[in-house]
């Protein structure tokens, strides 16, 4: 039987709910849906989709090097976007993580568990050999 191991990488702040931020089977890396963090000062989050998706994508991207790879090895990316008149300025900003042959994606309109969160992605990644 194929070990299950949690991520969760000490540099990011613990989730605020009850989950592991990201799961190793074998070479696969399955990661929680992310939203994006609430300033720290403020405890509120960014208002702009663009800082949101970037928030999301460096969250993932670092549970992803944690478990051994990288965003280059995402596979298959799920997106829950809270508006679809934002698609458009998510879509830019996701293209600067995923610029050359970019992971399978489903991207859905989406109420979200929080009024202020505008986004929330998840990635399942290979780890290479």
């Amino acid at each position: 039987m194929t070990q299950k191991t949690v991520i969760n990488p000490s540099k990011l702040p613990p989730p605020n709910v009850w989950l592991s931020r990201g799961i190793r089977v074998g070479d696969l890396v399955f990661c929680s849906g992310t939203g994006a963090s609430r300033n720290p000062a403020t405890g509120k989050l960014d208002p702009d989709i663009r800082a949101q998706v970037r928030s999301c994508l460096e969250t993932i991207k670092a549970v992803l090097e944690e478990a051994g790879t990288s965003l280059s090895n995402v596979v298959s990316v799920t997106t829950h976007l809270k508006d679809p008149a934002l698609f458009s300025a998510y879509n830019e900003e996701y293209l600067k993580f995923f610029p050359k042959d970019p992971p399978a994606r489903t991207t859905v309109q989406a109420e979200l568990m929080r009024p202020d969160m505008l986004v929330e992605i998840t990635a399942i990644a290979v780890v290479p050999h």
